[in-house]
């Protein structure tokens, strides 16, 4: 295991990136508290995102729209456009690819990037060049936190430390006594369970923790994720594995007028054909189908096992199973929001046809339909052909919406 002897790695953090595209597209939004919400004329969801101006007034991302205008009464909201979102990102690394290569793409507000040895020697010019350059070819109201350390999570937690628009060098002697002074939760992994686990353990500060032996950490956390931790907190060069996906889907808040049973169901097609086609676009199908509602006082969910498929006839097929249930469960049920999942996922290529349904010939026919379908929606850019209406509800940005973790493609929109 290698622990660097110079700081290698760059992380770099968006400001409120959200509402900072906002800004920077409408000047009217420019200086002033701002809060990204769903859809327009409704304060009965949650701000998704908000403005560092916003964040000084107190407000906080995913924060319910009353109490936010309760701490911030001017807090000025606007309805998300996440299509301009995706292309800000994609904008910006452009950008930042003039000034070095970027090695990994976090979220659609993150990244990392590794340093060359004049790079090393100098990060305080190369953090200025980054933001001399978004600021003259984007523009000045989105900025960045960077961090520079030996390894990606080091220099994660150093870029959060003086946002917004800040710059903090984390030289390897530097660590980790630059850590004592953190919470536990501004550790990257240390959620409100792993810290009550940890002060179970007698451990309330970085300090202790890090004091630790590194096979402890691995049996607090139950797993060797908790000695691999302690590495990359001591400075070693460690890198994640690399996750295998498990499941495609989408989720959305229901407008107010879209709340009844049957208005849920229409949205929750949509979802399911968008998650579908980012299932086909991948190379997967699917076995299982999930829909979880949240309703009144608590919430209702379902799955329902499939055939090994991706054409959306079985999948639609599936949802009108599903939905069955709910209406003979709920009926009379206010619908505040759904997700659709499609899990148990493989690749095309294990596909196994199961020869107790014998449907092998009406799959191929479905898949052949559904691949034509596909290629003209492709050709043209936008949902030119349906398996049933396409009426996109209030708000619109059915399975495109704002995410902090995945970042949309130009087809997700259509």
């Amino acid at each position: 295991m290698r622990k660097p002897k110079n700081i290698e790695c760059l992380y770099l953090d968006f400001d409120g990136f959200f509402a900072s595209v906002m800004q920077q597209v409408y000047p009217k939004l420019r200086g002033k508290p701002v809060g990204v919400v769903p859809f327009a004329g409704t304060d009965r969801t949650a701000v998704i995102a908000c403005s560092k101006e916003a964040k000084r007034a107190g407000c906080k991302n995913v924060m319910a729209i009353k109490e936010a205008k309760t701490i911030c009464p001017e807090l000025i909201l606007v309805p998300q456009e996440p299509d301009l979102y995706r292309r800000a990102h994609n904008t910006l690394l452009s950008e930042i690819s003039a000034v070095l290569p970027i090695d990994a793409i976090k979220s659609i507000d993150e990244l990392t990037c590794r340093l060359d040895a004049h790079q090393q020697k100098n990060p305080r010019e190369t953090a200025r060049q980054i933001k001399e350059r978004l600021e003259k070819y984007v523009g000045r109201y989105i900025t960045c936190s960077i961090g520079f350390a030996p390894n990606r999570q080091l220099a994660k937690i150093a870029g959060k430390l003086n946002k917004p628009d800040g710059v903090t060098i984390w030289y390897p002697d530097m660590i980790p006594k630059a850590l004592f002074a953190l919470c536990l939760d501004d550790i990257p992994g240390i959620g409100k369970n792993m810290a009550q686990r940890l002060h179970k353990a007698q451990i309330y500060s970085v300090e202790q923790l890090l004091n630790l032996p590194p096979k402890h950490m691995r049996k607090i956390w139950r797993s060797v994720n908790g000695e691999r931790l302690w590495y990359a907190l001591h400075g070693y060069d460690i890198y994640a594995q690399k996750s295998e996906r498990g499941m495609f889907g989408h989720g959305r808040v229901l407008p107010p007028d879209s709340r009844t049973l049957p208005k849920a169901k229409e949205i929750a097609r949509l979802l399911l054909v968008k998650a579908a086609r980012r299932l086909r676009r991948e190379g997967y199908y699917s076995s299982r189908l999930m829909v979880w509602l949240a309703i009144r006082d608590g919430h209702w969910g379902q799955n329902l096992k499939l055939p090994i498929v991706n054409d959306d006839k079985a999948l639609l097929d599936g949802l009108d199973n599903i939905w069955s249930r709910a209406e003979k469960e709920i009926p009379t049920e206010i619908v505040f929001r759904l997700h659709v999942t499609l899990v148990d996922i493989s690749f095309a290529s294990y596909r196994q046809i199961d020869m107790f349904l014998n449907d092998d010939e009406e799959r191929k026919k479905w898949e052949a339909i559904t691949q034509a379908v596909d290629g003209l929606n492709n050709k043209y850019s936008k949902t030119i052909i349906s398996n049933g209406k396409w009426n996109p509800p209030k708000g619109g940005n059915v399975g495109g919406k704002i995410s902090f973790t995945r970042i949309p493609s130009a087809a997700d929109f259509w």
